[in-house]
């Protein structure tokens, strides 16, 4: 893909690396609809393509110290995002799998109000996870969701691998103290002894 007039790739991301933001924009405006298009073949959803594109391209930003040792940007771009996609993609397998083995284990008990309390927990989660602070929330969301390691989600936020670890230990004590006091004392214990025997 070119560069439109009178850009050139090396110069451009030399001023991105620098921190100037329109060059930022050029690189953005350039490749976001290809590598979109890329992306949306691999799995199959906009809402999740929109969600790789900004991830990939904050990526960019956030490291963009580096980019003056790139020799050739859009394959290096295109590496990234299908590792994101492929990460992402795997992660909905393993969501899948662990709804139907719920959905396997719930087909033996008679009481539908294991699903009621099943639901109920999974909503009071998103609603807690929705109050959390922005840092605590994008350590959470990448680390449960996308399945990203400390290190990694440290070098993408450009934090230390210890304050990673903080902000996670803050995000699930936060979930818990939320989700513990939305819900009744049975339906906790219920879901305690369920997550003991699955």
């Amino acid at each position: 893909m070119r560069l439109p007039f009178p850009y050139e790739e090396k110069s451009l991301l030399t001023r991105v690396s620098q921190g100037d933001e329109n060059a930022f924009g050029i690189l953005f405006h350039t490749y976001h609809n290809k590598l979109g298009a890329y992306i949306l073949k691999l799995t199959e959803s906009f809402p999740i393509t929109q969600e790789i594109v900004q991830d990939v391209f904050l990526t960019i930003w956030q490291h963009r110290a580096t980019l003056e040792d790139i020799s050739r940007f859009e394959p290096y771009l295109f590496v990234i995002a299908r590792n994101r996609a492929f990460n992402c993609l795997k992660q909905m397998a393993r969501e899948r799998l662990r709804q139907e083995e719920w959905a396997n284990h719930l087909q033996d008990e008679p009481d539908a109000v294991y699903v009621e309390s099943w639901d109920g927990y999974k909503t009071l989660i998103d609603q807690a996870i929705s109050q959390l602070p922005p840092q605590q929330k994008k350590v959470y969301q990448l680390h449960n969701q996308q399945n990203m390691g400390y290190p990694d989600i440290a070098m993408q936020m450009g934090l230390s691998a210890t304050t990673v670890k903080k902000h996670m230990s803050l995000a699930l004590r936060k979930i818990r103290d939320y989700v513990s006091s939305h819900m009744d004392p049975v339906s906790i214990l219920f879901l305690l002894c369920l997550h003991s025997i699955l």
